[in-house]
């Protein structure tokens, strides 16, 4: 159904191609997973299948690659609709209408099909994502995770032989992603879709992929297998797979229900081990208890925050001056914020001290964003207090709020305003009134091989994500917050900001992470506070509120329970405590 024939895509003004030697064929009706670290160009190989590039991109395509027969070199994008269904990183990329029903039915239209046809269709695919009480609702008021469902069933409804789809789930809460998932595996199994998919959550989709085509790095051509296969080499793999290598499993478990199977012997190595709860501050890292009052014994100095670019002028600041801090970072009380009648947060109670990381969690339109768009100042209360020391946000000058808290969006390309890497880094330098190269640092351990010279959209969605974090954290904001920080991030990636925001905890940060990465959580937060329709449902220590979930476990602790592992660092501390590990990053 897809067939690369020695592709290479080099783009202009590049020294070297973006992906090159790309031969595999993708079968009829198979799903094929798409996969590699962040910037080897998996994102190049499927906008190549949809004639995006080169009609769209630029650059030059060397091979060739057809689609049912057509040649996407002679065939624009237009030319090839009726046959293949495209979904981007970013979903807002890809509205052209208004409201939810009739993003459903666009691609119908344009193709000329039957009103009554249409009618069913739009039916069928509210029904197949759970998006039956948002038909009417308008696009941009939904949560990122509700826009993607969209995006996803507007390519549905025209019912293309193709589909093609960019980080599908980066977006999704655990239970919407496994409905999403499940309907493409009845789109393949039942109508004989073919789907090619990139994602870096493996963990979630890799049970479901007939084939995995890895690209290993830039340059190098991909290596096609099942994924057992792949996995076994791959430099990428899920914390299955991990602690599956780990335990010397062989072959390697791709499941949850595999890896339990298997883990007997390992559950009794394991027994009378202490359990490991995942903490940022070092002082805190081997106790699996830890309270929420628990706070550092002497705060360090708080730096000045930078401006939000999207939201207010650039504005130089300079370090605060040293303060005695209050015993919390922000306090949040009784809390409710309605907007377009709506009600988003309903009386909610949050403290958040100095050296905590907290995880925000629960399903898509939860209230996450919305409780951090409050904290900095972007959306007013409806009732209710939120106190940053002294501060009350949405009341607060913009040069005095940037000195107290960060925000990195979900889409960072909010942040981002400038020509290049370079450029942005320097403004972002002067922005905080820190040394020059502090940015570009932070930039090198995020992702290290990102010239100076490239242009923040020439970028991947994880490369811009870890640029714009670099933006934010080159001031050091006391309290930082991120709205999904691990889209589009590979497994290495993650792992290098997770070190970060060990770092920044260890030295008094507080930072509060909106996210529907249980691995993430599992990694790195101390708290987890559930929200759901608005209202805090759970807050308590990681380990206590995540292990007793089957959506927000991490899959560590699903195959290791009822003992209370959370990770696969964790139980290689505990198994080779003498031993570091040989693969930093690769299971967080």
């Amino acid at each position: 159904m897809i067939r690369f024939e020695d592709v290479s895509v080099t783009y202009d003004g590049a020294a070297e191609p973006t992906v090159q030697g790309v031969d595999f064929e993708v079968p009829e009706g198979e799903l094929v997973l798409l996969a590699g670290p962040s910037g080897v160009g998996k994102s190049t190989v499927l906008g190549a299948v949809s004639g995006l590039v080169p009609h769209f991109t630029g650059g030059t395509l060397s091979g060739r690659v057809t689609v049912a027969g057509r040649d996407t070199r002679t065939h624009k994008p237009r030319e090839l609709a009726d046959a293949v269904g495209t979904v981007g990183q970013d979903p807002l990329s890809h509205f052209v209408t208004d409201t939810v029903e009739e993003e459903l039915a666009y691609g119908m239209e344009s193709l000329g099909l039957a009103p009554d046809v249409m009618r069913r269709r739009v039916e069928e695919t509210l029904d197949l994502l759970g998006l039956s009480d948002l038909r009417d609702r308008p696009i941009t008021t939904l949560s990122g995770g509700q826009q993607q469902r969209v995006a996803i069933g507007s390519v549905l409804t025209p019912h293309p032989s193709v589909l093609v789809l960019d980080e599908p789930t980066s977006a999704l809460d655990p239970a919407a992603a496994e409905e999403v998932l499940a309907v493409l595996q009845r789109l393949v199994h039942d109508l004989g879709t073919t789907v090619l998919m990139a994602e870096h959550r493996l963990e979630r989709v890799i049970q479901y992929a007939d084939q995995v085509a890895l690209l290993p790095g830039p340059g190098e051509p991909p290596v096609l297998g099942t994924p057992a296969e792949v996995m076994a080499v791959s430099p990428v793999y899920p914390p299955v797979v991990a602690l599956g290598r780990l335990a010397g499993w062989s072959p390697l478990p791709l499941t949850v229900r595999d890896a339990r199977r298997r883990a007997g012997d390992l559950r009794r190595q394991l027994d009378g081990e202490n359990d490991i709860a995942p903490q940022g501050r070092g002082e805190l890292r081997d106790q699996p208890h830890t309270t929420r009052s628990r706070q550092l014994r002497t705060p360090p100095e708080l730096l000045g925050a930078p401006t939000p670019r999207r939201w207010f002028r650039r504005t130089r600041t300079t370090p605060a001056a040293p303060t005695t801090p209050s015993p919390h970072t922000a306090e949040v009380q009784a809390l409710s914020v309605t907007r377009a009648h709506i009600t988003a947060l309903r009386h909610i109670d949050l403290t958040i001290t100095p050296g905590e990381t907290i995880a925000l969690m629960g399903r898509n339109g939860a209230g996450k964003s919305t409780l951090l768009n409050s904290l900095v100042g972007l959306v007013t209360p409806s009732s209710g207090t939120i106190r940053l020391g002294e501060a009350t946000p949405h009341r607060t000058a913009p040069q005095d709020l940037v000195r107290k808290v960060g925000l990195v969006p979900q889409e960072p390309r909010d942040l981002l305003c400038t020509d290049t890497v370079a450029a942005e880094c320097a403004a972002a330098d002067q922005d905080a009134g820190a040394d020059p190269g502090t940015c570009r640092a932070l930039v090198s351990e995020l992702l290290p091989g990102v010239t100076d010279d490239t242009h923040p959209r020439d970028l991947s969605e994880g490369q811009r994500l870890a640029l714009a974090l670099a933006v934010v954290l080159t001031a050091r904001p006391p309290l930082l917050l991120l709205d999904e920080p691990t889209r589009g991030l590979d497994y290495a990636a993650k792992a290098r900001l997770v070190d970060v925001l060990r770092g920044l905890a260890g030295e008094g940060h507080a930072i509060v992470l909106a996210t529907h990465d249980v691995e993430l959580a599992a990694e790195v937060a101390h708290r987890v506070v559930l929200l759901a329709e608005g209202e805090v449902i759970a807050d308590g220590p990681t380990a206590d509120v995540v292990v007793s979930s089957p959506s927000f476990a991490p899959q560590v602790a699903k195959i290791l329970a009822p003992q209370h592992w959370l990770t696969v660092s964790q139980v290689r501390a505990a198994l080779h405590p003498d031993h570091p590990d040989p693969h930093p990053g690769a299971d967080s």
